[in-house]
């Protein structure tokens, strides 16, 4: 039985590749950073199939206590400060998680584990404003915000330490991966669940800003099988998880309002304060090496991923509004 340790296990991407794992016999560890208010909800439905080991990517040894707790074949890092606009707020904390918690993980690694194999998160921010599109594994990296800068470092550590003590370590430069587990905060997530608010009769409003700005989205669940495949090569090397199309925020709020038999003009508000820095050249991954390497692809359309994360909001709105508990505590606020 191989076994894995995941950072990041509470998050949307840990608790799919747990699920992954799961069904594959691995043996699961999740380091859980310890606090009052820890959030287990997207892992509560896999019970005690998994063992949390309280950890922090801010320390040292509780990494190097871990590793020796699960002894694993595999590390999977997918923890991070990964919002943006907290990037900007909160810059150094940014760097200490999103950064210097994979030297240190890389560390402990090195360390106790030498043999386990690594994964660390990368992410299309370590491009920021592209010179070229699409941008394969050979494009520049030209952050434009602490998170993509924090990113970028932790992407080269890894591949300084694969060089330096012959690690087996990869990065995966995902791009944006969406799922019904996604943060109300981002942008896909937040107008699929308002577009059902919307259906359902608990709002009458989308803010938004521009409609134009285009990203490339995939499914999770696909992320994740890739994440898992880059630790099954022979050698260790470093990928872009994309769907390798780009849409436009137009078409992913006409695809959500339609879907739902709504008119979105009737709804949507243009929000100034929501727009991004203009995008001279789109981000979007080339995933022909990936395909061609891993033998993987996304199996999920566009289309498939909204109309997935719609009937998941509209069920989970429809359930909480019968639920007596939940009334409960909309009476309260």
């Amino acid at each position: 039985m191989k076994k894995a340790l995941i950072t990041g296990l509470t998050g949307q991407d840990g608790s799919y590749l747990a699920e992954l794992l799961l069904t594959k016999g691995y043996q699961v560890f999740g380091l859980v950073r310890r606090s009052s208010g820890s959030n287990l909800d997207r892992i509560g439905h896999l019970g005690d199939r998994i063992q949390v080991i309280s950890g922090d990517l801010l320390d040292q040894t509780s990494l190097m206590d871990a590793i020796t707790v699960a002894q694993p074949d595999e590390v999977y890092n997918l923890a991070s400060q990964s919002y943006i606009p907290t990037s900007w707020t909160q810059p150094s904390l940014t760097a200490e998680y999103t950064a210097l918690g994979v030297s240190r993980l890389l560390e402990a690694i090195r360390r106790c584990q030498p043999d386990a194999r690594f994964y660390q998160a990368s992410s299309s921010e370590v491009f920021g404003e592209p010179e070229t599109s699409p941008q394969d594994e050979r494009t520049a990296f030209r952050p434009r915000n602490p998170y993509g800068a924090a990113k970028a470092y932790a992407h080269w550590m890894t591949i300084n330490y694969r060089q330096q003590y012959n690690l087996y370590a990869c990065c995966g430069i995902t791009y944006t991966h969406e799922s019904p587990r996604r943060g109300a905060e981002f942008v896909f997530r937040k107008i699929t669940r308002t577009a059902a608010m919307i259906k359902l009769g608990l709002a009458s409003e989308l803010k938004l800003g521009n409609l134009d700005a285009k990203r490339d989205w995939c499914y999770a669940k696909d992320a994740v099988m890739a994440m898992w495949l880059m630790l099954q090569q022979e050698q260790p090397d470093d990928y872009i998880i994309a769907s390798g199309e780009t849409h436009s925020v137009r078409e992913l709020v006409e695809c959500a309002f339609n879907y739902v038999g709504l008119n979105w003009q009737d709804y949507v508000v243009i929000d100034p304060s929501f727009y991004r820095p203009d995008e001279a050249v789109q981000l979007v991954g080339n995933i022909d090496r990936t395909k061609a390497k891993l033998r993987w692809q996304p199996e999920y359309s566009f289309q498939q991923l909204v109309e997935l994360m719609l009937e998941s909001d509209l069920q989970q709105l429809s359930k909480d509004a019968i639920d007596p508990k939940v009334q409960l505590v909309s009476q309260l606020n």
